[in-house]
């Protein structure tokens, strides 16, 4: 049957009614909230003939609807999760990302067409686009170890390679019994993975759910051999596949994940997947009337892009499927990193809701007491030495607020660093790592970091979002002056030989006697809150206008240079095309993107573009958090947060308390 190319019911200009006769939907909010937004009117009653009725799946309670469709002439639609759904599976109480909505069966039933068999067998799947979204797609879910569930941790050690994968799966899944398999196509499985691989390691991995003792398999420790074993472990689907050289599966989803993997899976029951030429499929009657043979890439276009439905969160709406991966992958790095907890050190008062919210979504923070393992330690960078060696360095992200953090508004985002910190240049740190990977990008990773770059441009997005309308400015060659925070680390550990205000102006002017110089004072400073003032003597002699409380990204549109010690304005700067002179050696510095003056470390010899940069500081390394769901988020949601202003303001005590500071600004170390 044709398919519409939305996700609402075909032909429909409204919400059609879909009755529903399972407590299910009801249990499930984000369920029944997708539906809707497919166009699908939830209703508990009697159904008409012209009517729907929502079914999930070949479920058992699927034949209370299936009873009254037959009595009423309701035409079924079959409800299942998509491919791609959570960290954890559905019987732990994790709402899905996506649905599977068939209104003509159900894509694990082989003995009749589903929407999805309609796609993979009739539709063109030629668009270039797609299946270049497709390949990125694919690469994305590599990269970040993605898989339907994701409760595991990808440096677990898997088996050593060269062992051949035999997949179990739960007894009783409707998949098996409607993939034409049963109990005893397991055991014909595993006899073949044998037979076929003599003398071989084989290693039979369960499934998820029966780890976490919600359902049991077919293979079971009465199976394990001298060469035969039963592979428990929580471990990436990604890694066990690469270590495999070959691939035994009856129906299970990740038999269509080592399509993906390179691997030619050995099929012995009938999955969606099967039967387009991509697996060997070793009971192949009933397959027939697929009979097309499909690239990988066509594949996961029809299966995870033009099939399912996806779901935004965080802007409760439907979205693309590069959407539901990136807002599962701000979920399951924050399961990964945190789901053992954490114990902070040196953590001022003001700063433990935020980091709460942050870090304790899945095993609440201790605060100064040293950790016992799993837990981990973490301290604020500019106090290490307040915590066990070893612990993460945590500081502010790179677009943090609506607001100084010298003011107490708590942060967007926050970074996280195993080996150092990214302001300090005299050892190594994650984000040096994250900058030197992306010296080469992905065309998917390319377009995704440009649409950022350009809101951010476009939205006037900097750290702190202080906006302050602009003076008329001198005419000439313009180059702006960023004032920083004296005492601030970064000077400290990463300015060189210039480490104050007043001697980066006099530096600016000798280097530039005729230029046009802009000096912007610090917020922090400018607040009172920190050290750094350069006296009115001094700007009268060196700058040709001081321009505070303005707003920076409205500035950098009207200069021609940057020159800073380390400022993160020199970065912002390169996202708008401005040239940037370093003095110091800030993190952005060394890789070929700016004029450097100072010492900037000769480790740092890669040379990404400014995409891949970008890429490094705003989407890999720094962590974001949505204040509208209170759940991790994108770097993108952060970014609509930001424009919109739907960002959280201090309370009275905490603006009382940033008023304080401002009398002891020669002593933050007290409160930082």
């Amino acid at each position: 049957m044709p398919l519409p190319d939305d996700h609402s019911p075909a032909g429909a200009d409204a919400p059609r009614r879909a009755y529903f006769f399972n407590l299910g939907f009801l249990r499930q909010p984000q369920v029944r909230r997708i539906l809707t937004l497919a166009g699908y009117d939830l209703r508990v009653g009697k159904p008409g003939p012209d009517d729907l009725i929502a079914v999930w799946g070949h479920s058992p309670y699927a034949a209370r609807g299936e009873a009254v469709a037959e009595k009423t002439g309701a035409q079924i639609i079959r409800v299942e999760d998509a491919f791609l759904r959570s960290v954890h599976p559905g019987r732990a109480g994790a709402p899905p990302l996506g649905l599977a909505i068939d209104q003509t069966g159900v894509h694990f039933d082989h003995t009749g067409p589903s929407d999805l068999e309609t796609l993979l067998a009739t539709h063109p799947l030629d668009d270039t686009a797609l299946l270049d979204r497709a390949r990125g797609a694919i690469a994305r879910l590599q990269d970040a170890h993605l898989s339907k569930y994701n409760a595991f941790d990808p440096t677990a050690p898997c088996p050593d390679p060269g062992y051949v994968l035999v997949i179990d799966q739960t007894r009783g899944d409707a998949s098996i019994a409607y993939g034409g398999a049963d109990a005893n196509t397991f055991r014909e499985m595993l006899y073949y993975a044998q037979e076929d691989n003599p003398g071989a390691r084989i290693v039979i991995k369960t499934h998820p759910e029966t780890t976490d003792g919600y359902r049991t398999g077919y293979f079971g420790p009465d199976d394990a051999a001298d060469n035969i074993t039963i592979l428990t472990d929580p471990v990436s689907p990604w890694a066990l596949l690469e270590g495999a050289t070959g691939v035994y599966t009856v129906t299970s989803q990740l038999g269509f994940e080592a399509i993906y993997a390179g691997h030619r899976p050995r099929v012995f029951g009938q999955p969606f997947y099967a039967g387009w030429g991509l697996t060997e499929d070793r009971h192949p009657l009933g397959l027939q009337r697929r009979g097309r043979n499909l690239s990988r890439a066509q594949l996961f276009a029809a299966a995870m892009i033009l099939y399912p439905v996806w779901y935004d969160p965080h802007h409760d709406q439907l979205c693309e499927i590069e959407d539901a991966i990136t807002t599962l992958e701000a979920q399951v790095r924050t399961w990964r990193e945190d789901r053992h907890g954490w114990s902070a050190h040196g953590m001022r008062m003001w700063k433990r809701k935020p980091l709460q919210q942050f870090f304790g979504a899945h095993e609440r923070m201790t605060f100064d007491r040293p950790a016992a393992l799993p837990r981990r330690d973490m301290v604020w960078a500019g106090r290490a030495g307040d915590a066990p060696e070893g612990a993460t360095k945590i500081e502010d992200g790179f677009l943090r607020s609506r607001g100084l953090g010298a003011e107490l508004i708590p942060p967007l985002s926050l970074v996280c660093d195993t080996r150092g910190i990214y302001y300090d240049p005299t050892r190594p740190s994650d984000l040096e790592g994250w900058i030197s990977k992306r010296a080469t990008l992905r065309p998917d990773q390319r377009a995704r970091v440009e649409v950022l770059m350009k809101r951010l441009v476009a939205l006037g997005i900097s750290k702190y979002n202080l906006g302050g309308s602009l003076p008329d400015l001198p005419v000439g060659r313009r180059i702006l002056v960023p004032g920083q925070v004296e005492d601030d680390a970064s000077i400290r550990l990463g300015a060189g030989n210039i480490k104050t205000n007043l001697d980066l102006l006099q530096a600016v002017r000798a280097a530039n006697p005729d230029a046009v110089l802009l000096y912007k004072p610090h917020p922090d400073v400018e607040a009172g809150l920190r050290n750094g003032a350069v006296s009115d003597v001094a700007l009268s002699r060196l700058a040709d206008a001081t321009l505070p409380r303005c707003d920076p990204t409205a500035l950098l549109a009207e200069v021609d240079e940057v020159w800073t010690m380390t400022s993160l304005m020199g970065f912002e700067a390169l996202l708008r095309g401005v040239p940037v002179t370093t003095t110091g050696a800030p993190f952005y510095a060394g890789w070929g993107l700016t004029n450097d003056l100072g010492r900037t470390p000769a480790r740092r010899a890669a040379r990404p573009d400014l995409a891949g940069l970008a890429h490094a500081v705003l989407i890999d390394y720094p962590r974001y958090f949505d204040p509208v769901t209170q759940q991790p988020c994108s770097v993108e949601v952060v970014v609509d947060r930001l424009a919109s202003g739907a960002v959280p303001h201090p309370g009275l005590a905490n603006r009382l308390l940033a008023k304080l500071q401002g009398l002891l600004a020669s002593r933050a170390v007290l409160w930082r």
